[in-house]
C-alpha cells in the first residue's frame, strides 16, 4: 500500500480483498501496474482500515481526513460563527454564510481545524 499525494496504491491484493475493494467502486485496476488506485478519500481509508491495517503514513493521513471532518462538523452546528478571516464582502454576513465561509476556509485547507492557517 502506498500514498503519492491524495492517491492510494494497493499492489499484492489477494482475491478475497480483490473482490470486496473493487464492489466499492472507489478504485480503478491498472492492468499495467498490476495495482488498484483511487483517491485517498476517508470513505475508503475507513473501509479498508476495516479490513487490513494501514500503513503509518496512509493511518495518518486517515486521522487527518478525521480531525478535518471534526472540524467541519463542529463548525456547522456552531450557534454563533465567527468569521475565520475578512470575507470580501460589503454587506454583514448571516451566522449560515459565516458558518458556510467558515466550513469551506476547512475543507480547502486555507485554514487549520485546529484555527491556524493552514496555507496562508
Amino acid at each position: 500500500m502506498a500514498l503519492k499525494g491524495s492517491t492510494l496504491i494497493l499492489i499484492e491484493v489477494d482475491n478475497v480483498q480483490f473482490t470486496i475493494i473493487k464492489s466499492w467502486n472507489k478504485m480503478k485496476w491498472d492492468k499495467k501496474s498490476l495495482s488498484l488506485h483511487g483517491i485517498a478519500d476517508i470513505e475508503l481509508l475507513d473501509k479498508l482500515a476495516s479490513i487490513v491495517r494501514l500503513p503509518p503514513i496512509v493511518a495518518q493521513r486517515r486521522r487527518e481526513l478525521h480531525t478535518l471532518q471534526d472540524a467541519v462538523d463542529h463548525e456547522r452546528m456552531n450557534p454563533k460563527p465567527v468569521p475565520f478571516r475578512r470575507y470580501p464582502v460589503k454587506m454583514p454576513l448571516y451566522a449560515h454564510q459565516v458558518r458556510g465561509a467558515n466550513m469551506a476556509m476547512l475543507t480547502f485547507g486555507w485554514v487549520a481545524p485546529e484555527g491556524g492557517t493552514a496555507h496562508g
